[in-house]
């Protein structure tokens, strides 16, 4: 995807991680369907990989997509919306951050996460202003990334097509030669033919014209 091609990324997971003292963070594709790490900074072993899948409907980036709003939770044990949540307790998780990524045409990419097995300090409003920023820039150079490489494919193929179009013109100009050259050489293979065939015409006409004067001495 092209959000792991983006040089910042990894700084930017990092950065999340210090500021929030949470070991685990990533940028996640999020679908009706599906749920794909595309980017991981993981520091609690937590066993994703970039390309990693989840069954979405057991996150709560489903939710915060469904709702398109951050989901910030400190203490699941304690907190009483999710201390008997199905995710908390699936992957033992005691804090979690998200914020939604939402492109600049509307289409909602996935959400900016980041995650922990132990309690996190409380999210002040600077940790959630840089949340949302980050979600803002991902959006932003994931644009200016896929116009980078559609610009390439464009040009990948541009070049295909005129590579293309000198093969046509060699093979061409070589088709054209070969009949020119042919017909060449068979005008000159008439034009000796008919040269010998002068030639013994000529001959011949001679030695008509002798056979009388050669008759008369006989």
């Amino acid at each position: 995807m092209a959000v792991s091609r983006i040089p910042a990324v990894p700084t930017l997971l990092q950065v999340l991680c210090d500021s929030t003292g949470m070991g685990f963070a990533a940028v996640v594709r999020v679908t009706d369907g599906t749920w794909t790490a595309c980017a991981v900074r993981d520091g609690i072993n937590f066993g994703l990989q970039p390309g990693g899948q989840l069954d979405v409907r057991t996150t709560l980036c489903f939710e915060s997509r469904a709702a398109c709003k951050p989901i910030m939770i400190n203490r699941a044990s304690t907190d009483p919306v999710y201390r008997d949540h199905h995710t908390a307790r699936q992957y033992r998780i005691e804090s979690y951050f998200s914020v939604p990524i939402v492109l600049a045409d509307g289409d909602y990419f996935g959400n900016l996460c980041a995650i922990d097995r132990l309690p996190a300090k409380a999210f002040d409003p600077k940790i959630i202003a840089m949340f949302e920023g980050f979600a803002r820039m991902l959006a932003l150079q994931h644009a200016q990334q896929q116009a980078r490489e559609q610009e390439q494919s464009v040009l990948r193929d541009e070049r295909a097509a005129s590579d293309s179009r000198e093969q046509f013109i060699a093979i061409l100009g070589h088709d054209l030669r070969c009949p020119a050259q042919a017909i060449l050489t068979t005008a000159e293979l008439i034009e000796r033919e008919a040269r010998r065939c002068g030639g013994r015409r000529h001959a011949s006409a001679r030695q008509d014209k002798r056979a009388p004067h050669v008759a008369a001495h006989r």
